[in-house]
């Protein structure tokens, strides 16, 4: 039981010993060791202090980058409207282009036909007026070969035109 309390001897020397390795730890080792914590603790804070900014300037890059998205968004959204309505305005002169074009192919049409139908008239007038004549040409020479039958002709004629 001696081992459970200690002489007086021993606890004098024990606390001897331990101020003097006190004060060596506080003279040499406290304000290295107090120094090394402090500096810890200001890494530390820094750190946080810059953890906080990346993530306040993180948060702040995200709503840009969703403001950047929002905006190519709607300006793909204009793009798209302004083609399609390029495209509808193209469509829709193409179209109208197309119908004047065929009007004016028709109207062409209707007066070339117009054109050849009266030159099919006159040519038919012409070719008619000519047979005419020849067959009254021949009917005259038949009718009138002799020369005393010509004679006789003119002079009914002559009759005629005094009557008038």
């Amino acid at each position: 039981m001696d081992l459970l309390q200690p002489a007086l001897g021993l606890f004098a020397f024990s606390f001897i010993v331990f101020v003097i390795v006190f004060l060596i730890l506080k003279k040499f080792a406290w304000k290295p060791i107090l120094a090394t914590l402090k500096e810890r603790e200001d890494s530390i804070t820094d750190s946080i202090t810059t953890a906080e900014r990346v993530k306040e300037e993180m948060a702040q890059m995200k709503a840009e980058h969703e403001h950047v998205l929002a905006e190519a968004k709607a300006e793909r959204s204009k793009i798209l409207k302004e083609a399609k309505d390029a495209k509808d305005m193209i469509i829709s002169e193409a179209k109208t282009q197309a119908q004047a074009e065929a009007k004016k192919i028709i109207s062409e049409a209707y007066t070339a036909i117009e054109n050849q139908k009266m030159a099919a008239l006159t040519d038919v007038k012409n070719q008619v007026g000519n047979l005419v004549i020849e067959v009254a040409e021949k009917v005259l020479r038949r009718e009138l070969a002799d020369k005393t039958a010509q004679e006789g002709y003119v002079k009914q004629l002559a009759e005629e035109i005094k009557l008038n």
